[in-house]
């Protein structure tokens, strides 16, 4: 498989499908992980998913999208907690 191209826009890491036209996905990566506000996109461009994530582990309510954008379903991330020594 292909690697994905990406390129940062105003901070946001932006990569796109194998087409290299059409976004895949955006966000920002601090710190070589996602964080922050999250969007995955299909080949069409519509929307497919969204959600956060905290230090790269999703977090909060992810958002599932039908292919016509609307909203198909939200599901619940739980953060994990990290064990202190």
């Amino acid at each position: 498989m292909k690697p994905k191209i990406s390129e940062v826009i105003e901070g946001y890491t932006i990569k796109y499908h194998a087409n290299g036209e059409t976004i895949w996905s955006k966000g920002k990566i601090i710190d070589g992980r996602p964080d922050g506000y999250w969007e995955w996109y299909r080949i069409d461009g519509t929307i497919k998913r969204s959600g956060h994530f905290n230090q790269g582990e999703p977090i909060g309510e992810w958002t599932t999208y039908d292919a016509s954008g609307k909203v198909y379903k939200v599901t619940k991330k739980k953060q994990q907690t990290l064990n202190k020594v």
